[in-house]
């Protein structure tokens, strides 16, 4: 998988969006809750977000799909959002960074897409942390906070209690968890192809070797930086988080550094069964080589003497010898079996050379 970015033409003023030409029109979803109070509402125009902006409760609005620029700006400027913040929430895919601004602290995150099954695609949310509020974007719905969203309607666990430091919090790790059914599903397919480099490998188990390496690299590539975001929220110090949610975060940092090793080691593996199915095949092509040479240095002796009595010359007093013919199939054979026993001796055919002396 190459990387793709999204960039808007060359020579444009700093916060121009580079919105994908497949995103979807922005569906907003908004969460308001505290307590046993939560509403929740299908937001079709960004002035319903207003009385929710400076709302004394925990504000969750989530933003899916990047299709239309004024929705975009108008949320934006609802929640004071600077042009370089929404350019950088809509202009995909980006590096996973945390970084604290005045207003709010921005998180960028990646996780595998569990939609997709024969290749690793790693989309982006990028999360704006508030006092009060978070927003997150997303060009498409890749299904990643539905869990979340379930224990904010059934008020599961600590979520509706805390503020919104927790509920980003929640967020990713949600998005981290997602790392896990594609490793296990990575190792169960090494685990398939680590049977058949032993036994009689197809061509196709390469190509198959070569797909999860690649899809193991582009993790690995996405995965470390977002470990590093995670490290930074739990150790440096934020006003937006409370000390009480450094230690949920230290445990999602936990988990990412846990998928992250799996990775490499995955990757090693996927390495090492690509060098050993390279051996395989050379070692049964040297063992195609060695029988050919062999039949061929047989034969060469053989080819001379048939050669030197096929040439007809008049004065060769063999060629009007009544036994000349069996004679020669008699030498020819001979020849023939001295040289398959030599080869047997010197251990080129058959165990012999395989063996190895016991010591005495």
């Amino acid at each position: 998988m190459t990387f793709h970015k999204r960039l808007p033409p060359v020579g444009s003023r700093p916060g121009t969006l580079a919105i994908p030409p497949d995103s979807p029109p922005p569906k907003i979803h908004l969460f308001d809750y505290q307590g046993d109070f939560c509403t929740e509402l299908d937001v079709r125009d960004p002035s319903e977000l207003a009385p929710y902006v400076s709302s004394p409760r925990v504000t969750w609005v989530d933003i899916q799909g990047f299709g239309s620029e004024p929705a975009l700006r108008a949320v934006a400027e609802h929640f004071s959002l600077h042009p370089l913040t929404l350019a950088d929430a809509t202009n995909v895919p980006q590096r996973a960074k945390s970084e604290i601004r005045p207003e709010h602290h921005v998180i960028v995150a990646r996780a595998p897409d569990p939609s997709q099954h024969d290749r690793v695609e790693v989309p982006q949310v990028f999360l704006v942390l508030g006092p009060s509020y978070v927003l997150s974007f997303q060009d498409h719905h890749f299904g990643f906070f539905d869990p979340v969203r379930e224990r904010i309607r059934a008020g599961l666990g600590p979520i509706r209690k805390l503020g919104a430091d927790y509920l980003a919090c929640a967020l990713l790790s949600a998005m981290v968890d997602h790392y896990f059914p594609v490793l296990e599903q990575f190792s169960e397919d090494i685990e398939e192809l680590e049977d058949q480099v032993h036994g009689e490998s197809p061509p196709e188990v390469l190509e198959e070797l070569h797909r999860v390496r690649r899809g193991l690299v582009v993790l690995r590539r996405v995965g470390w930086p977002q470990r590093e975001a995670l490290r930074e929220l739990a150790v440096e110090p934020s006003p937006f988080v409370s000390d009480e949610v450094r230690d949920y975060l230290r445990d999602a940092e936990q988990h990412m550094t846990q998928a992250m090793e799996a990775v490499d080691s995955a990757r090693e593996t996927a390495s090492g069964l690509v060098e050993l199915y390279l051996s395989n095949v050379s070692q049964r092509t040297n063992e195609i080589m060695k029988v050919l040479t062999l039949m061929a240095s047989v034969f060469i002796p053989l080819t001379f003497v048939a050669g030197v009595y096929g040439m007809n010359f008049d004065n060769m007093p063999e060629l009007h010898s009544r036994h000349g013919y069996g004679a020669a199939l008699i030498a020819m054979t001979a020849m023939a079996v001295a040289m398959v026993v030599w080869f047997y001796r010197k251990g080129w055919i058959g165990s012999r050379g395989s063996r190895r002396r016991r010591p005495r």
